[in-house]
């Protein structure tokens, strides 16, 4: 089966319209009102002013009630294999393909409708009943030159627009005919019609100051009938303000190439009517797909010689292909040993040739559903909020999920990030949350998770744990219960990022029976919780971490994969979940290839990081991006980690143009070799104090010891104690200046800077050279995957397609 989504355009509108959706969303609600500079719900709802007759309120209204009419559908459906819509509508079709982002619609049908509401004077006929070449000769006949064909809705439905004085005469002369019916609409302008010609040409100039994104699914244009190929987003926009909707060349493009399933999405049912008038019609009756003359365009001309070969189906090479999906695989075994249904063979990718292989249906499809994700990829958290709240909201919008960075930020600061990807994206909105693991301090991790219960965060990733603990217990299986049939169900998704057998070990078994005992003894779960609790996973997902920015073992990804997939059937094998545990993969995927092999490798997910650092929406300097932007594969080295100092773990960082990890490596040395600040001698301390640092470490101390003091007061008591420790944490001062430089991208201090980073965004920097993204402000973080994705996707159908054919003959 092949699915089209279709969104309608003006005439649709009613008032009420909405109801459903728009206090769904009504962060996404209160970004239109700020654009437009009233209340969409009330007009929508109420009809309020400015109302629903004039096309400039007309339009935003009826695009934002079908684009969250769209984002509600997505919420428990998988993605459609094309998108179209008539009119207005087709803005929809283009922001569910993510050419744009919703307040860019938003402000696009915004100018659109002013700019066409002020071509007045004029109006649009539908004609019921006769076909366009039965109109054509009654408009010759009756001297009628000044109305052109608006819309060709079907075989029998044809809109007409012009001065009202020559529609008035047109219907009169078509219902001379008892079969034909001649409707007025209500609408402000004649649309569609050379009266927009002076509209378009503003609007194109508009629009030249867009940056759009090709679509990511098929969408078809109604001035062509067929799919916006790359790079036409712009020309076929301006172009549709003046031309004529193709819209039964388009319903008949889509059944000819195998959609079986419509679905229409925003207030009525008009072109679910229409669909059915094009799929009962005879298949030869249909017309084909073409861009019309001016004289078809304005009198309904019979073709000419010319535009009989544009009508001609273009070769399958040229067009863009939307072919039905091909026949589902065979059942395959689970991991558990029983028969699972397998996903469906997906349908190719606009632009190319039929394909077994789309972005879309890469690594799990439950994996996806439990997500609510397009694809099966994460932008893995960065601290200190690199991972930023703009990163989160732009990968929800475009159906994608991202984790907030919030290590080594303040409680009150991850409270306040929080509170704005939830009001910008509104109720039921999947984002997570990054759970840094904090051995030195318990309490800090305690209260993190406290706050993610208060706000019902729902996903979290789980970084830097050497083992599980309670408070990563607590989030787990807070509200988690068995069903009526004894099924145990967590409603809260670990993702535990491992890098050691070990590790992953702890988080894909059952909590251990005596921490269980203790949460339910201090009432942080309950007894129902934690009998839940003993017959699942600590981690749902757990992703293998290699070679990545950040926090690493440096371990291979060849070696890490399999192994780790091998101890997840056995735990599987073991304790009988009654649902598979995902293995993601996370470090160096940086190009389409590396992706590919992830899945090749048999990851259910990706993670990605270090490339979504040098994005608009990365939460870190202008000065780091360029950097980064300039990096190859090789300009990444290790360091130790300043959150786990002491422990001698270690993070990737950036080593071209700075001496961060030099100087991070000498002092970590230095820890090793003394056991306090007083055994230094003294040229090193002079090195450390004048160069390092640029102060002494008695101002380093007294700043520290004051921060201690009101966050940590055990760690205060420790250090002094005991002069190592005291000495730890004045080294440690220094990974958190050289952070605090690297953010703010202080001028003079680049030799300091702090930059976790691996060597994926070398790959990416070769990947995209010579083209537009190669300048890191227009990196979005949805391009950056989709980019990866599509990327992989192509690659591996390639693959299938060669083996397929090198089969046979060995």
């Amino acid at each position: 089966m092949t699915v089209v989504w279709a969104f309608p355009g003006q005439g649709a509108q009613r008032v009420g319209m909405g109801a459903d959706v728009l206090d769904r969303y009504p962060g996404l609600v209160r970004e239109a009102d700020e654009i437009l500079g009233y209340s969409l719900r009330e007009v929508c709802l109420k009809g309020a002013e400015p109302g629903l007759k004039d096309t400039r309120s007309v339009q935003p209204a009826l695009f934002v009630v079908n684009a969250l009419g769209f984002l509600a559908r997505l919420e428990d459906h998988p993605a459609p294999d094309c998108l179209a819509g008539h009119s207005l509508g087709e803005y929809d079709a283009l922001f569910a393909a993510g050419c744009f982002d919703f307040a860019t619609g938003v402000r696009l049908v915004q100018r659109r409708g002013e700019l066409m509401g002020r071509a007045g004077g004029g109006g649009m006929l539908a004609v019921l009943g006769a076909d366009p070449d039965r109109i054509h000769e009654v408009l010759q006949r009756s001297g009628i030159d000044d109305v052109d064909a608006a819309n060709r809705n079907s075989a029998s439905q044809v809109v007409l627009a012009g001065p009202q004085e020559s529609l008035r005469r047109a219907a009169q002369a078509l219902r001379t005919d008892a079969s034909v019916r001649c409707v007025p609409l209500q609408v402000s302008a004649p649309f569609h019609s050379r009266y927009m010609t002076q509209a378009a040409a503003e609007y194109d100039s508009f629009l030249a100051g867009i940056d759009f994104a090709d679509p990511r699914i098929p969408v078809i244009a109604n001035v062509t009938a067929r799919p916006y190929p790359p790079g036409g987003v712009r020309e076929l926009l301006a172009r549709q303000v003046a031309a004529p909707v193709c819209w039964w060349e388009s319903m008949s493009l889509l059944l000819d190439r195998g959609v079986t399933e419509f679905v229409e999405i925003g207030p009525g049912r008009t072109l679910t009517g229409l669909w059915e008038a094009a799929r009962t019609q005879p298949a030869l009756a249909r017309p084909s797909a073409h861009t019309p003359t001016a004289a078809e365009a304005r009198g309904m001309a019979p073709p000419t010689a010319e535009s009989a070969r544009v009508m001609a189906p273009p070769r399958a090479e040229s067009a863009p292909a939307i072919p039905p999906r091909a026949p589902t695989a065979p059942a395959r075994p689970s991991v558990t040993g029983t028969t699972t249904p397998p996903p469906p063979t997906p349908a190719p990718i606009a632009g190319s040739l039929p394909c077994t292989v789309r972005p879309e249906r890469l690594g799990s499809a439950e994996f996806r559903a439990d997500y609510g994700l397009r694809h099966a990829y994460l932008a893995g958290s960065m601290y200190k909020g690199i991972a930023s709240t703009d990163l989160v909201v732009r990968m929800a919008r475009a159906g994608l999920m991202g984790y907030f960075g919030s290590g080594g930020l303040t409680p009150a600061e991850v409270d306040s990030a929080i509170r704005e990807i939830a009001d910008r994206l509104g109720p039921g909105a999947r984002f997570g949350v990054n759970l840094l693991a904090a051995p030195e301090s318990p309490g800090a991790e305690r209260e993190q998770v406290e706050l993610l219960l208060k706000h019902d965060v729902r996903f979290v990733e789980a970084a830097a744990f050497t083992g599980v603990t309670a408070p990563v217990v607590r989030f787990r299986f807070a509200g988690a219960h068995r069903t009526a049939d004894g099924t145990p169900v967590a409603v809260r998704h670990v993702l535990a990022k491992v890098s050691r057998p070990e590790v992953a070990t702890a988080f894909l078994s059952p909590p251990p029976g005596p921490l269980l005992d203790a949460l339910v003894a201090e009432g942080a779960l309950s007894s129902a919780e934690a009998q839940a609790a003993a017959l699942l996973p600590v981690a749902g997902d757990v992703c293998v971490e290699a070679d990545s920015g950040g926090h690493t073992d440096a371990g291979s990804p060849y070696a890490l994969m399999p192994a780790m997939i091998r101890l997840r059937d056995s735990l599987m094998a073991e304790h009988r979940y009654p649902r598979a545990v995902r293995v993601g993969a996370a470090g160096g995927l940086g190009s389409p290839e590396s992706v590919a092999a992830a899945f090749v490798l048999g990851a259910d997910f990706v993670v990605t990081g270090s490339v979504n650092q040098c994005s608009p929406e990365a939460g870190t300097s202008d000065a780091v991006k360029d950097l980064l932007a300039t990096l190859d594969v090789q300009d990444t080295t290790y360091a130790p980690a300043g959150d786990l100092f002491e422990l001698g773990a270690r993070v990737q960082v950036v080593r071209r143009s700075t001496l961060f990890p030099a100087r991070a490596n000498k002092l970590y040395q230095l820890y090793r070799r003394y056991d306090g600040l007083d055994e230094i001698d003294a040229s090193t301390r002079q090195t450390l104090e004048e160069r390092y640092f640029r102060r002494s470490f008695d101002d380093i101390w007294a700043e520290t010891g004051a921060y201690l003091r009101d966050h940590r007061p055990d760690e205060l008591a420790r250090a002094e104690r005991n002069p190592k420790v005291r000495m730890a944490q004045v080294f440690r001062w220094y990974f958190v200046h050289s952070t605090r430089l690297a953010l703010g991208g202080v001028p003079g201090e680049q030799v300091n800077y702090q930059i976790h980073c691996g060597p994926a965004m070398g790959a990416f920097n070769r990947l995209v050279a010579g083209t537009p993204l190669e300048a890191w402000r227009n990196r979005h973080v949805d391009a950056i995957a989709e980019l990866l994705m599509t990327g992989a996707a192509a690659l591996l159908d390639g693959s299938l397609r060669a083996w397929s054919v090198a089969t046979p003959g060995d």
